[in-house]
């Protein structure tokens, strides 16, 4: 297990929440995998893989196969048992399996093909679901999800050839200019939006600017360099510092509120290595 031992508390932590839900793997009997948040299936094995549990470690294979266990034929993901299927669920699925290693899988190729076929005409990806009322700004896609289908996709051969992730591109950097909430579910760039939050796991400026910087179509734009400018403005000495955190994290040492992140630096540190590639 190469996590290092500053670190190895926080893993502790996390493992500690595994049965909370009824079931093993941070889940209940019926497999409600983002039931519970933040300790539900999916944020834990994006917080262990964070922290360097490597994929192929046991406990990342079962949770693997525990959401794979949920892919439905047609490439989607049902994360709860009974309701609708919306776009954001399969997105968070195929998202943390991506990040597992499993972009090549032949079931994450089906679903690649499943979000490019439910893609909506702005671009992004939006659910039919009006928590907040309808109105024209609900005529808009989620950003939120949109950028994690990105985050999902950046791991698929040829994503940056892609047209239709460069609209999807294209929307996310509209919402910079933009601003004010949009999508059914009310995404928005206030002043939430500006503080860095870490792990990823709200929309955020940390987050949107990592994901972006992997796409071909954003590294040039002036909305993406504003975005990655106000981010660097709240550095210190180099580093990211954490300026928003789920209370329940609040005592984790690779997340610690106010203070510089070691391994989120190494996000931003990613960031740079990508726009050298442009």
């Amino acid at each position: 297990m190469p996590i290092d031992q500053q670190y190895l508390s926080d893993y502790e932590a996390i493992v500690s929440h595994r049965y909370d839900q009824g079931a093993d793997y941070w889940t209940t009997p019926d497999k409600r995998l983002i039931k519970g948040s933040p300790f539900s299936t999916l944020d834990c094995v994006l917080y262990l893989l964070e922290l360097g549990l490597k994929p192929n470690d046991p406990l990342l294979e079962n949770c693997a196969d525990l959401i794979f266990s949920t892919w439905k034929e047609d490439g989607s993901f049902r994360l709860y048992p009974t309701g609708s299927i919306y776009p954001c669920q399969t997105a968070n699925a195929a998202n943390v399996l991506c990040h597992m290693g499993y972009a090549r899988d032949a079931r994450i190729q089906k679903t690649f093909q499943h979000l490019l076929d439910i893609q909506y005409t702005d671009g992004g990806w939006r659910c039919n679901k009006f928590s907040y009322g309808r109105g024209p700004e609900t005529e808009y896609s989620n950003p939120f999800p949109t950028l994690t289908v990105l985050n999902a996709f950046r791991f698929r051969d040829g994503f940056n050839q892609e047209p239709a992730l460069e609209r999807a591109v294209d929307f996310l950097l509209e919402h910079w200019t933009i601003r004010k909430p949009i999508g059914p579910c009310h995404y928005g760039m206030g002043t939430l939006f500006m503080q860095v939050e870490y792990p990823f796991r709200n929309y955020n400026l940390f987050v949107y600017v990592y994901v972006l910087s992997f796409y071909d179509r954003a590294k040039k734009d002036n909305r993406f360099l504003e975005a990655l400018k106000a981010l660097e403005s709240k550095m210190v000495d180099g580093q990211i510092v954490v300026e928003r955190i789920v209370p329940k994290l609040a005592k984790f040492c690779f997340c610690k509120k106010g203070e510089p992140s070691a391994l989120a630096t190494r996000r931003y540190q990613e960031i740079l290595r990508n726009l050298k590639k442009a």
